[in-house]
């Protein structure tokens, strides 16, 4: 194997050592592949990429969250806890997410996303009785990233018609930037509470810059209003491509908060 290859594919899952510069755009530029592949593959399907199946899939985030937590759980031998590290995970939870949802809309035809979403509910639900197992270090940890990523939400939904952030009013939107303002509060937490280490390259350099992991809100918010914002306004008349990318912005999102918060309530 050329060592290229090992320094920034293979060690970094290996060891779980985190991201750097290269696999993150590699990962993103998959990540794009795999939304245009998904988009060609429901059409078939006639599978409607509204916004009622985007909450019905919001279940698989946490399946993937809470994945992710039982391998930091070192519950799962090698080889197969390589399966629960990225790359790798997205393409496991994606698989059983699309097993799922080709199995309920064979069953259940048009009443397919309920089930769709229960698989995804009964899934997770498998995921945490398991972790439960290990006993809760804090149950007070929650509640206060809880608390933080919600007042942060609010704050930035009341400036939002001042700031003439019309998109904002859209609830899937609001439930996209709540889950941005969770991670950011997950990681404040985490970081500046218990001194856990930030993976991302960009976000580990302004901490260290600025000494506190507080800058994950403002740079969240720099990050997502635009990117919002530019969705709106260049995808309205593709909702199912809209509909795809603001999943994909959710699961960005929702996936490390509820991972980073379910690791701090397990202490882990």
């Amino acid at each position: 194997m050329h060592p290229w290859i090992y320094k920034y594919y293979v060690e970094p899952i290996i060891h779980d050592s985190g991201y750097n510069l290269v696999n993150t755009v590699t990962w993103a530029l998959i990540l794009g592949l795999m939304l245009m592949l998904i988009i060609r593959l429901f059409r078939r399907l006639q599978i409607s990429l509204d916004q009622r199946f985007v909450f019905a899939t919001a279940p698989y985030i946490l399946v993937g969250a809470s994945l992710r937590v039982v391998e930091d759980a070192e519950m799962v031998a090698v080889p197969f806890k390589y399966l629960l590290i990225t790359p790798f995970i997205y393409l496991l939870v994606a698989v059983g997410t699309l097993v799922s949802l080709v199995l309920c809309r064979w069953a259940l035809k048009e009443r397919y996303l309920a089930g769709y979403s229960a698989m995804g509910i009964l899934w997770t639900g498998g995921n945490l009785a398991l972790l439960a197992s290990m006993g809760a270090e804090s149950y007070r940890t929650p509640l206060l990233i809880f608390s933080l990523g919600s007042a942060a939400t609010l704050a930035v939904a009341a400036l939002a018609p001042r700031l003439k952030l019309r998109f904002l009013s859209d609830r899937l939107n609001q439930l996209i930037l709540f889950a941005h303002m969770l991670d950011a509060s997950s990681t404040y937490v985490g970081v500046d509470w218990f001194g856990y280490v930030e993976k991302h390259v960009l976000p580990n350099l302004l901490i260290n810059l600025t000494g506190t992991a507080l800058v994950m809100y403002p740079l969240k918010l720099l990050i997502l209003i635009p990117v919002l914002a530019l969705a709106d306004e260049t995808l309205r008349d593709d909702p199912p491509l809209l509909n795809l990318t603001r999943l994909a912005l959710l699961t960005l999102g929702l996936a490390p908060a509820l991972r980073n918060t379910i690791r701090l309530t397990l202490g882990i």
